[in-house]
């Protein structure tokens, strides 16, 4: 074939299929990404199957969200044209256990799914579900297919730092992650930090894309006022292990009547936080989730928004909470309670201030903030930052120069 008949692979058009545990109308990290790129995606004419559970979380139980969370055996469009695919499922409760149970069994029905899906040219399978990840590496063979590993997570040094794992000797389940890894003909990350802990493993086909959003769908906010009694502090996230709020509790029962911590979401740890708060009467308001306008209405309130994670898990070195590009994107100071990456990008974004994630340390910052207001005024360089680094526009088309380059790759061999 002469090069003027070679179609022009930066504007070649690919088939998904996409495997995730959690997918559209559901609220969940999953959700957000990949709603988010398959939009992206769609503009291009690609065609993408994803194949996901019936909308069930994070309840465990069915949630019609007005028609839109799908039915077993029967197909949906989505909202940027895509084909679901809906998954059973098993009703379950919050606890762990009863999670990886549900995931195991609509893992089993993954692939069967997978195989009646249109033709393709590469399963991507997005985790931390384990049980995904062994059906996308069962589905990839079977249909002789490129795989592609998206870790939106540092598993499995996640699972050991949470404890989850023990002992010196590997476990199994660390054992099929490192597994399918080597054998992913791309692995994807979230975190430049979590990439070159798995190079340094001897993987080497990984890339990077980070999550992200799509920057103007934010409004750009006015700065919070100059005159004011009191300082608004925001969470608006998870209230799990993983965040270590005790800290901000605490540190806001120091400072006393001078703040106020507004802390939006649910989570496992919520009502040890809500008791805490009660014992120290620490002038602390806990909030159920929030969606659509309400998000942007709460951060429109506040003074700065809490970014925490704990800092006993090695693994958050390399891990950076999504919600840091949402409060960088809006312009509000962030009071950020991370290490390394997520530290590093807060302060190249200079989007606020780094504080060890100790209780006097984070109150003095609140109290510095209160008696100098003039700091939590942002001058528009972290939302241009993100618009740069972190916008899904800029991250989709990253993405699908990855993709085109392997199914080409993998045409050649074939």
């Amino acid at each position: 074939m002469n090069t003027e008949d070679r179609p022009d692979e930066s504007r070649q058009k690919l088939r998904l299929i996409l495997l995730t545990h959690s997918y559209w109308p559901e609220s969940s990290p999953p959700q957000r990404r990949w709603s988010a790129l398959v939009k992206e995606f769609a503009k291009q004419d690609w065609d993408i199957d994803v194949v996901t559970p019936v909308a069930h979380s994070p309840s465990g139980r069915r949630r019609d969200f007005a028609g839109t969370g799908g039915h077993v055996l029967r197909s949906q469009q989505g909202p940027h044209g895509e084909k679901i695919h809906r998954l059973p499922y098993l009703p379950h409760g919050r606890r762990h256990l009863w999670r990886l149970v549900d995931q195991c069994f609509s893992a089993l029905w993954t692939v069967p799914f997978g195989m009646l899906a249109r033709r393709s040219d590469v399963v991507i399978v997005t985790v931390p579900s384990l049980p995904m990840m062994a059906a996308g590496y069962a589905l990839s063979r079977l249909r002789r297919l490129p795989l592609v590993l998206e870790m939106r997570d540092a598993w499995p040094d996640l699972a050991r730092d949470a404890r989850l794992v023990q002992g010196s000797v590997k476990s199994a389940f660390e054992v099929f992650a490192d597994f399918v890894q080597r054998r992913a003909d791309l692995v994807v990350t979230v975190t430049d930090g979590f990439a070159d802990v798995l190079r340094g493993r001897g993987i080497k086909n990984v890339a990077t894309i980070s999550n992200g959003l799509h920057v103007n769908s934010l409004p750009v906010m006015p700065p919070p006022p100059l005159q004011r009694d009191v300082l608004e502090v925001l969470y608006l996230g998870n209230h799990g292990e993983s965040q270590n709020l005790e800290t901000s509790i605490k540190a806001s029962a120091i400072v006393g009547r001078r703040m106020h911590l507004h802390m939006v979401g649910s989570g496992s740890r919520k009502a040890v936080l809500q008791k805490l708060a009660r014992e120290l009467k620490a002038p602390v308001t806990f909030h159920s989730s929030l969606h659509g306008q309400d998000v942007l209405d709460r951060y429109a309130s506040a003074d700065t928004c809490l970014v925490s994670l704990r800092d006993d898990w090695k693994s958050f070195e390399t891990t950076i909470p999504s919600k840091t590009y949402e409060v960088l994107a809006l312009g509000r100071h962030a009071t950020a309670v991370v290490l390394g990456e997520a530290a590093r990008l807060i302060t190249e974004a200079e989007g606020g201030d780094i504080v060890p994630n100790n209780p006097q340390a984070l109150a003095d910052l609140w109290r510095g903030l209160a008696d100098d207001r003039k700091r939590l005024i942002r001058e528009g360089s972290s939302r241009e930052w993100v618009q740069e680094h972190a916008d899904y526009g800029v991250l989709s088309q990253r993405y699908m120069d990855l993709l085109r380059e392997l199914v080409a790759g993998n045409r050649q061999q074939s």
